[in-house]
């Protein structure tokens, strides 16, 4: 009996999140990329911050946001598609270079008050426009370092919750910059941090000889339009940085009109923040048996119900409570959105399919804020809570009509 008990093949061993750390070159690799991405952690306050003082207008220090957001996003799927033609080393390095210079440029315009308004429209626009596209870059490299679809769950899920806390951490370092030095200073940091992190990344030997490029043609990829099987993820992903967007400006608006301190909204933003990496680090460790359309298409809609519950929280507490549930499902859907564009993509196009699901999401994010400034004030806020909830369902519903056709 035990002989023919030994005789049998073992199972495979489940895959962990310390496996994906041991694959050869991963662990600085990843550590290279995830310096350069903590520069998108703290431009953003940097910049709005940056505007303001020397503006003095938040009208203005808003629109300086929008370009430089609109141009990040909009360009996004072109610049992956230099990354994919001609290879990190050759594309992301320049980009970063002239990106960083652009920081540094913006940073000397708002050092002292009375800066032009155009001047400062036009280098956001063009900071946004060289924007590296390093999360792409380093989900397209880990496809190439880990075979196993397992692993490749765990990475992914890894990978977003890492930047999950890039961008909680970023605004905090800069929170402790501007008690040694002016709000520009947090411009110059996020240069040196994209500088020296993207030298580290390109430098990586898993990147040695580049990794594979495209033909010439192929370039033109990005302007053609999405590929059939990039349709489900980009859609599922664009409405949930809609109704999340929108939900976090009612978070502000619900501690506004109850008259709770204000500085509740951080640590409630926190939860949110703090429930998707929870989230994100359970889906990771499941080996699911649902497929990944499938699973994108209940993560959107599961996030439905916590939000649309959320303006009926009693207090500051409860509600971040609720936004940490809703947060549940934040990465997981993320992780899983990224996992299908691999998945679609060849070879060559890995990089721009990351970068359409990027696009999407903060396209989505964008509009959430227009959307929801227009909803606060007008209608309940409970309401408003609601209708976030409503965005997720119908998108999530929108996504499982994807899958059903094929798509």
């Amino acid at each position: 009996m035990s002989a023919l008990t030994s005789s049998r093949p073992s199972p495979a061993p489940r895959p962990s999140y310390a496996a994906v750390l041991r694959v050869p070159h991963a662990r600085r690799t990843f550590a290279a990329a995830l310096t350069a991405r903590l520069s998108y952690g703290t431009v953003s306050l940097s910049v709005m911050l940056s505007a303001t003082r020397a503006t003095g207008s938040y009208t203005v220090a808003g629109v300086v946001m929008a370009v430089f957001g609109a141009c990040t996003v909009l360009l996004m799927p072109v610049r992956a598609a230099l990354v994919d033609r001609y290879g990190p080393r050759r594309a992301l390095l320049p980009m970063a270079v002239l990106y960083s210079a652009l920081l540094a440029g913006f940073a000397a315009l708002t050092w002292r008050p009375g800066a032009p308004v155009a001047a400062l429209v036009t280098a956001a626009a063009l900071m946004g426009a060289c924007a590296p596209p390093l999360g792409p870059t380093m989900r397209a490299v880990w496809s190439r370092l880990v075979d196993d679809r397992r692993l490749l769950q765990r990475a992914y899920s890894l990978d977003g919750v890492a930047e999950e806390l890039l961008f909680v951490s970023g605004p905090v370092m800069v929170g402790v910059l501007l008690r040694f030095g002016p709000a520009p200073g947090g411009l110059l940091l996020s240069a040196v941090l994209m500088v020296t992190g993207t030298c580290a990344f390109v430098t990586a030997p898993v990147l040695g000889g580049g990794m594979r490029r495209s033909e010439p043609r192929r370039l033109r990829w990005a302007a053609r339009g999405l590929p059939v099987g990039l349709w489900q993820p980009v859609v599922a992903v664009a409405g949930l940085g809609l109704a999340l967007s929108g939900s976090e400006l009612f978070v502000l608006a619900f501690v506004g009109q109850r008259s709770y301190d204000e500085a509740v909204v951080p640590w409630i933003l926190g939860a949110l923040s703090a429930g998707s990496a929870v989230g994100g680090l359970v889906n990771g460790a499941i080996d699911w048996r649902r497929s990944a359309r499938v699973r994108l298409s209940w993560f959107t809609a599961g996030l439905c119900v916590p939000l649309a519950l959320a303006g009926t929280a009693p207090g500051p507490w409860t509600l971040a409570g609720v936004m940490a549930c809703a947060g549940a499902f934040v990465a997981p859907a993320l992780t899983t959105a990224y996992l299908l564009a691999e998945e679609t993509a060849t070879e060559e196009s890995r990089t721009r399919a990351g970068a359409w699901v990027n696009a999407a999401v903060n396209a989505g994010i964008s509009g959430g804020a227009v959307a929801a400034g227009l909803l606060v004030g007008r209608l309940p806020i409970a309401v408003c809570f609601v209708l976030a909830g409503v965005v997720a369902l119908v998108t999530g519903a929108a996504a499982g009509r994807v899958t059903a056709g094929g798509a």
